[in-house]
């Protein structure tokens, strides 16, 4: 397999992607857009695109703020609601005549479900691995808290100083905290020296950053009282560049949104998932009604990095039914 780097410039930024199988003979190949999620790049894809290459025209962007894609110094740029119209400019770029499959990971999957929910004539069908669905998600943040004890990390990543903390010791907390699997032997030496040298992109580390500053709700870390949780928000609150409000939010305040997404959709799930509790795939039929869910027992949120054969044979065998 051979890919193609490709910028293509959407709303005055350059988004990097990688594409291969334009054509087969004369006719189209029917597509497939691959959206990484944190702290990744479109690299995470690569057994991915190889194996569906054959018979799609297959696509992986390194999300804005990421890698060789340009990154946005202005905190609303990663707001949800903008990321979602900006990909759906993406998708129309990419593919102006037909809908494409849409295969999402993590923050990947934070912009494809209501990319899903509120531009579906552009998707045919949806594919999300480990990545929670924002109405399941907020109400298990709301509701559960061992979902509030598994998102205390972000609060790490929207303080003060998050930037010198992922930097550190050679990026010691993304390669030690962020990137644990299930399995030893999934992020070899070799793996996280690619990570390393995409974290180390020039204003590679704010970009990611950006998304988790931007989130529209946040609950308060776990017996923070009304008096430290306005000391934390102030803490926390603003963006140097934009002045943009901090995401936390006392639990009261958070509402739960109603995205529903009537695509056909396929889940895959693995189990050990250190950032999301199983429970969000709870009553998911409720806003997705075309759902299959695929559960992998003993894998963690890299289920891409741990079962890449599995995940191809079962999301083709979703493609082609």
């Amino acid at each position: 397999m051979q890919l193609e780097h490709k910028f293509a410039l959407i709303d005055q930024t350059n988004i990097h992607y990688v594409e291969s199988n334009i054509v087969s003979g004369t006719e189209a190949k029917p597509t497939i857009i691959f959206l990484h999620g944190f702290p990744e790049y479109w690299g995470v894809w690569r057994k991915q695109l190889s194996y569906f290459a054959e018979n799609y025209r297959v696509i992986a962007p390194d999300l804005p703020g990421y890698n060789l894609s340009d990154k946005p110094t202005e905190v609303d740029f990663y707001s949800v609601p903008n990321l979602i119209a900006f990909f759906s400019k993406f998708i129309k770029h990419i593919s102006p005549n037909s809908a494409v499959i849409l295969v999402a990971h993590d923050w990947g999957g934070a912009i494809a479900w209501p990319l899903a929910a509120f531009h579906p004539q552009l998707i045919c069908k949806l594919i999300i691995l480990n990545a929670a669905h924002p109405s399941t998600f907020t109400r298990e943040m709301v509701n559960n808290p061992l979902q509030r004890q598994k998102s205390t990390y972000i609060h790490d990543l929207i303080s003060q100083n998050a930037e010198h903390l992922l930097q550190q010791n050679n990026y010691q907390y993304l390669a030690e905290n962020i990137m644990v699997s299930a399995y030893k032997s999934t992020f070899s030496n070799k793996t996280k020296a690619e990570y390393r040298q995409v974290w180390s992109q020039q204003g590679g580390i704010n970009g990611m950053l950006q998304y988790y500053r931007a989130m529209p709700q946040l609950a308060a870390k776990e017996n923070t009282n009304h008096s430290a949780l306005k000391q934390q928000n102030n803490c926390s609150s603003k963006s140097e560049d934009s002045g943009q409000l901090s995401p936390i939010k006392d639990i009261a305040t958070i509402k739960i949104p109603n995205i529903r997404i009537n695509l056909p959709t396929l889940i895959l799930w693995g189990e050990r998932d250190q950032a999301f509790v199983n429970e969000n795939l709870t009553d998911i039929n409720q806003y997705v009604p075309d759902c299959t869910i695929v559960r992998f027992k003993n894998c963690s949120h890299w289920l891409q990095h741990e079962r890449p054969a599995e995940i191809n044979h079962v999301m083709n065998h979703f493609i082609n039914t």
